[in-house]
């Protein structure tokens, strides 16, 4: 089995041409807030020993927060400058939106070759310092209540190892974690390097995790350098799921260590793991997921069925909290087609200052924002983008980097007319299209 190190590291040679330095990302003006910490000049035991910057998003007009979302990205130089642009992301903004929730993005500048682990194990910094940046982001945003909300989080790669382990620390914190293709350590392996190993509290066992391992990380493909990642995952989830925690599997049947289309399925888990768990009441403790409405299936199988239904050890076998996710869960792991009928929500505030259109949008929570059709005088004359592309997914209108976040230079919502003529008026439609083809009013 490979290092568990060596499995995040291995990132960085698929983005090797984003490098250092992390100073090249979108300004963080309201509703935009960001803190850095530089690294100590000599650090003590246990403090985080890279710089960090953390952006946040806060939804306009919210008044009280009820969550954090933190979207956290993986190991190497490329995935750590990815993080910049995290909380940009349309599509994890209309999760945050819905349920109150701030939504966080954590950039840690790793270094060529550092040792991923002095920042994806929290114990070695990243959670005190995490931790501050709510408290001091709280006070500039004017939202103290961040301090001391609960935590969503989703991590890939070694941000999967972080958010484990954050859930493992803090599991009164922490309302749900997605690990994609990372996991933190349960047990003590001398092949992995001397990585600690995390213990389980019994907290840890109510709160619901998903793990999102590629088929080709291990499952189907056990020859390449990320074939570690399924053992990993497996161990995890056997321990876990030996104790009655609440953890499922999620394996995405198209990729290996890239998100691929997971942000659609992490989105639908979270969204309802938010809707049990967040308490209406700010201080409130978290609420316990519903023991009543879980369904369960076997290991690596593509079929789910309500718990009292099941028939194998329900011990071993993967949890899903609803009959909805497992609806979405079945198709996902079939072939990552949620199925979608609703449509997106139309642009608003659509502006024209001579011949150059300006709008907002929200993306629609099921599908994302694919892109949008410019109509002029009711006849189609332009679309956004013009030739969709994603190496890594379906295409999405903010592109999509290596750990899930949109590309840099973040992508206008403008549009300039070149063919208008001058001097006379013109009137113009914006329709937005998500990702599965549906088109807003």
């Amino acid at each position: 089995m490979q290092r568990l190190a060596l499995v995040f590291l291995a990132i960085a040679g698929f983005v090797s041409a984003q490098q250092p330095p992390y100073n090249v990302f979108p300004p963080a003006d309201p509703p935009y807030y960001r803190v850095r910490y530089e690294a100590p000049a000599a650090p003590k035991s246990g403090e985080l020993i890279f710089p960090v910057n953390y952006t946040i998003w806060i939804p306009p007009g919210v008044k009280t927060l009820r969550g954090v979302i933190v979207h956290q990205h993986g190991c190497g130089e490329g995935s750590c400058k990815s993080g910049l642009t995290g909380a940009f992301d349309l599509h994890w903004q209309a999760l945050a939106k819905k349920h109150d929730c701030a939504l966080l993005a954590p950039a840690y500048e790793q270094p060529d070759k550092a040792d991923c682990q002095m920042w994806c194990d929290p114990r070695n910094g990243s959670s005190a310092a995490f931790q501050k940046s709510l408290t001091e982001l709280g006070a500039k945003s004017g939202h103290p209540e961040l301090a001391k909300v609960p935590w969503a989080l989703w991590g890939h790669s070694g941000g999967g190892h972080w958010a484990g382990g954050m859930t493992l620390l803090h599991p009164d914190r922490v309302a749900a974690a997605w690990l994609r293709s990372g996991v933190p350590l349960l047990k003590e392996d001398s092949k992995r390097g001397g990585i600690k190993a995390h213990t389980i509290p019994k907290a840890a066992l109510l709160v619901p995790i998903m793990c999102n391992p590629g088929t080709k990380e291990g499952v189907t493909d056990k020859t390449n350098r990320f074939a570690g990642v399924w053992p990993a995952n497996e161990a995890f989830i056997t321990e876990l799921r030996g104790k009655g925690a609440l953890v499922g599997l999620a394996v995405d049947p198209l990729t290996s260590h890239e998100c691929g289309n997971q942000r659609y399925m992490a989105i639908a888990w979270l969204d309802a793991c938010l809707a049990m768990r967040l308490p209406k009441t700010g201080g409130a403790p978290l609420n316990l997921m519903p023991s009543d409405k879980a369904w369960l299936a076997p290991l690596l199988a593509k079929e789910a069925v309500p718990a009292a239904k099941f028939t194998g050890d329900p011990n071993k076998a993967v949890w899903l909290p609803s009959e909805a996710v497992a609806r979405a869960w079945m198709a996902y792991v079939k072939d990552t087609a949620l199925p979608d009928t609703t449509p997106p929500p139309p642009p608003t505030n659509v502006r024209v200052t001579g011949n150059q259109l300006t709008w907002q949008a929200e993306a629609d929570l099921e599908s994302g924002l694919a892109g949008f059709i410019i109509e002029r005088d009711g006849k189609e004359i332009a679309k956004l983008p013009e030739q969709p592309k994603n190496p890594f997914g379906r295409p999405i209108f903010q592109g999509l980097q290596y750990s899930d976040t949109p590309t840099l230079p973040l992508v206008p919502l403008t549009f300039t007319d070149k063919t208008a003529e001058p001097g006379k008026q013109h009137t113009y439609r914006i329709i937005a299209v998500n990702t599965a083809g549906l088109k807003s009013q």
